[in-house]
């Protein structure tokens, strides 16, 4: 890429706004439009990071880096120039597609009686917890015609993955949820694979910019398990979409000083209690207090909830959470 296209990318993808849109928040405002705020490249006590929007530049005090939104993606998804380049081209095209998507699929939820019922089974019933997640229902065999009506071409949509090779839907008979830069479907089919995402990063902690702003934190793998709590009153939970969280989810748990209840399925082969065990002993050599929450054996937060546990309930779990 010469240096005219590298230009090009960075006046197409303003600095400021990829921070935002991956959870950086400006604590206090500097002169000439400048910002500060904690670093999202370290463990940040007080606002060491300075962003100019003007200059597309960003430079942090604590760790003595710097640089443009290319610089920015290298060390955030800690990956070399190449790939950082791909992540970002990827960004600026998938972002606005996605949209697209989430919307034509948000339509869909109110019109199949089998998606309603899927919900209701487990435990979601609330619908302010359904626009708060902006959930969806893809009942497959539409999505292409509605999208290439609007001039998205089939080799586009097959390069994000939203239609297979053969050109079907890729996304059949499934709950949607709509992630940052990412589609999660849960099968409402036992006939299919449970879980499906679209190619590449699952992204940081879901509505990590809500829950960040808690002194305490819930830390649940699925956004199931979410769902029920945040409907049951619980809107400091935030969900790692499995218990192997990555570079940049646990760079968000310990962006500040707080207490991580971590919510892990109590599964008969005990690996979500081992799972717990290891994040808790990664988080705490970080200087972050943790508390396990121990669930009925075979429970998830989700299940526990479907099967008529209940808010008090849950927070008596909270209280007798052990170090």
């Amino acid at each position: 890429m010469n240096r005219q296209a590298l230009d090009d990318l960075k006046q197409q993808i303003p600095l400021m706004g990829y921070l935002q849109a991956h959870d950086w928040q400006p604590a206090r405002p500097l002169s000439r439009g400048r910002w500060m705020g904690l670093c999202p490249l370290h463990g940040d006590r007080k606002p060491s990071f300075l962003v100019d929007p003007n200059k597309d530049l960003f430079f942090c005090y604590g760790c003595g880096r710097g640089g443009d939104v290319i610089r920015f993606a290298e060390l955030y998804h800690q990956v070399k120039f190449p790939q950082a380049l791909t992540l970002l081209r990827q960004w600026r095209g998938t972002a606005p597609l996605l949209q697209e998507v989430t919307r034509f699929y948000r339509m869909q939820l109110h019109r199949y009686s089998e998606a309603i019922a899927y919900l209701y089974q487990r435990g979601i019933r609330s619908l302010g917890l359904i626009e708060h997640m902006r959930v969806g229902y893809a009942p497959g065999g539409c999505l292409r015609g509605w999208l290439t009506q609007f001039g998205h071409s089939l080799s586009a949509l097959r390069q994000t993955g939203l239609v297979t090779s053969v050109g079907y839907d890729a996304y059949m008979r499934r709950i949607v949820f709509p992630l940052e830069g990412n589609l999660y479907g849960r099968s409402i089919s036992t006939s299919a694979p449970p879980h499906r995402f679209l190619p590449g990063s699952k992204g940081g902690l879901y509505f990590w910019s809500q829950a960040r702003s808690y002194p305490e934190v819930i830390l649940v793998e699925g956004l199931f398990d979410y769902a029920v709590l945040w409907q049951a009153g619980f809107q400091n939970v935030t969900c790692s979409l499995g218990t192997h969280l990555n570079a940049r989810q646990f760079r968000q748990l310990c962006d500040g000083p707080r207490t991580v209840y971590v919510t892990f399925d109590a599964d008969p082969n005990g690996s979500g209690e081992r799972a717990a065990q290891c994040l808790s002993q990664r988080l705490r050599e970080r200087g972050i207090r943790v508390r396990t929450v121990v669930l009925p054996d075979g429970h998830d937060p989700n299940s526990f909830f479907a099967a008529g546990g209940d808010a008090r309930q849950f927070q008596a779990l909270l209280e007798s959470a052990t170090l």
